[in-house]
């Protein structure tokens, strides 16, 4: 999200934590130190996509870490939305690549699936076109992503999988006392309603808001973009 951090930061002052940690709890922690060494407490925390997850876990453990949470293309709550995804993504490849999708996704379930940073690399790459609605020719963040680790997404995402499955990912959201908001792309293949149903459920003070023309990752979206910072201002006070 450097993009997006570095657009932000020409109003306020923003951290933008890396995760390095290959252990759901070792990021929790990660995260958790870095706003209370660096941060000026309480937060707004934005987390997009996995760190949707991640920043909603947070603000649950640690209330008084966060005045604000912003959910930004986070995956769904519950487990029966998990097929939606699959098939919206099955349903934007082309024979071939549906094939090779599903043989990578294996591959990096798999404990002995060789080179996983090279084959969650490819996989990226491919959600690249299962997850854009209109991209910007020249994307902002091309160029500065990190690399890919598949020793990390290996060992939080089988963590993060069963706590959706067993249902207590959804269950913290009772504990967040903060003012919750969730962007969301309509285009972009993690079903809107499994963010926004459940969450409506179990916030006290929950909005979701859905952008006309956009995939998984608003900042790159030629006809959301500004829609999406203007939000984020907004919402930040800016």
């Amino acid at each position: 999200m450097a993009p997006v951090a570095r657009e932000l930061a020409r109003h306020r002052g923003v951290l933008e934590p890396i995760q390095t940690a290959v252990t759901l709890e070792g990021q929790v922690d990660e995260l958790k130190t870095v706003l209370e060494r660096h941060g000026d407490r309480p937060v707004a925390l934005i987390g997009f996509s996995w760190g949707a997850w991640l920043s909603f876990i947070v603000a649950a453990r640690y209330p008084e870490l966060v005045r604000k949470l912003i959910l930004v293309g986070s995956g769904p709550f519950e487990e029966r939305y998990a097929a939606a995804l699959q098939a919206a993504r099955m349903g934007r490849l082309n024979e071939e690549e549906r094939a090779e999708f599903k043989a990578l996704l294996a591959a990096l379930a798999d404990p002995a699936g060789g080179d996983k940073s090279a084959r969650l690399a490819r996989l990226g790459a491919l959600a690249t076109k299962t997850d854009t609605y209109d991209p910007l020719p020249d994307a902002p963040e091309e160029g500065e992503r990190a690399a890919a680790q598949g020793d990390i997404f290996q060992g939080v995402w089988t963590a993060a999988a069963e706590m959706r499955k067993s249902g207590d990912l959804l269950a913290l959201g009772r504990r967040i006392r903060c003012p919750v908001v969730a962007i969301h792309g309509d285009a972009d293949p993690h079903p809107a309603a499994g963010v926004e149903k459940p969450l409506t459920e179990v916030l006290r003070d929950f909005r979701f808001i859905l952008l006309r023309h956009c995939g998984h990752k608003p900042w790159i979206e030629r006809q959301a973009r500004d829609e999406f910072y203007a939000v984020l201002e907004r919402e930040l006070g800016g």
